[in-house]
């Protein structure tokens, strides 16, 4: 079963969650390669898409990579939402989902991100604003509230609906949360329950047990994986096979894996160029090897090991080589478990 987002329809109903250095173009292209049911790019602020500073517009790409194309924008001032819509859609949009969710103090210092949930009549003027100037599909991305205190999303997702939004997605953390203790899935039911368009349960869920625990206890239509997919992108579409299994990715091989992880590194090269791309390769490779130690495949104090000798070498070529001996020492230890 896929989700309809206004004329747009989705894969399958697992997702990959915009995570500011995380879900650029080339992790994106890995998630949607392996199945996932769409994939958002990293919050771009507005105002500075429109006026082409250089990271912004590098957080853009991937129009032709991804299908559907979803760029998330956040910003504080309704007329540069407006123009960052219309960048976005000159830019091949497909979908913009609206940034009311991120809780970093950087973003919510400048009234944006999770900040905007203070005021929902502030809120509601960028949410039209946003929805009068694309020309696709708005979604919007935000938290149960600021606070305890001010558990306000289903106020604001009703009034996001009014104004034209086409699905929501909630997380279950307040901001003053950030990520601490559990996400708060049966609370996402109270939205569910203010709106009919779609809604994304987000937050905490790792795999398929959990993926049906916070779908049965939110009442969600479908599930937005963040933190759960750092280290492995192909989890997304094996969660989305894992609820209906015509789509999505069966679970891969370790040498499918390793497949995916080579070709994400020299996407990572060719968009940043060889010495940046080196740099910003080294916490995807950090996290991989993280997820071979939670699989059991090995142990912690190799991990470590190969860890530290991945992320420190500047060289492309030595750390390609040193991936491939990681890869020969995982298949032996497959070789020799079974």
């Amino acid at each position: 079963m896929s989700i309809k987002i206004g004329s747009v329809t989705t894969r399958n109903r697992v997702f990959l969650a915009p995570m500011s250095g995380v879900t650029d173009e080339p992790f994106r292209v890995a998630a949607h390669r392996t199945g996932a049911g769409l994939v958002v790019s990293e919050m771009i602020a507005s105002e500075q898409l429109v006026s082409e500073r250089k990271d912004m517009v590098l957080r853009s790409k991937g129009r032709h990579k991804v299908d559907p194309f979803v760029m998330q924008l956040a910003g504080r001032e309704a007329r540069w939402m407006a123009e960052g819509a219309r960048v976005a859609v000159d830019l091949g949009a497909d979908i913009i989902d609206i940034n009311m969710g991120c809780p970093a103090r950087e973003v919510t210092g400048a009234l944006s991100g999770s900040a905007l949930m203070r005021d929902l009549d502030h809120a509601e003027q960028l949410i039209t604003a946003t929805v009068g100037a694309a020309q696709v599909p708005v979604t919007l991305k935000m938290r149960l509230g600021w606070d305890d205190s001010t558990r306000n999303a289903p106020e604001l997702a009703r009034r996001a609906e009014a104004a034209g939004v086409a699905m929501i997605t909630v997380h279950g953390r307040t901001r003053c949360q950030f990520y601490k203790g559990a996400a708060d899935w049966p609370a996402i039911r109270e939205v569910k329950s203010a709106i009919s368009i779609p809604l994304i349960a987000n937050g905490d869920c790792t795999d398929v047990d959990g993926l049906r625990e916070m779908l049965d206890q939110s009442g969600a239509d479908g599930a937005m994986i963040g933190r759960g997919a750092y280290g492995r992108p192909w989890v997304i579409g094996e969660l989305g096979r894992a609820l209906e299994a015509d789509t999505g990715t069966p679970p891969l091989s370790m040498r499918q894996q390793f497949g995916v992880i080579e070709r994400h590194y020299e996407d990572i090269l060719q968009l940043y160029g060889a010495d940046h791309g080196v740099r910003i390769a080294r916490k995807h490779l950090g996290w991989y090897v993280t997820r071979w130690v939670e699989a059991g495949h090995i142990d912690a104090e190799t991990g470590a090991a190969w860890r530290s000798s991945l992320v420190r070498e500047a060289d492309p070529g030595k750390v390609r080589h040193r991936l491939g001996d990681c890869f020969a020492r995982l298949l032996e230890c497959e070789q020799e478990a079974a």
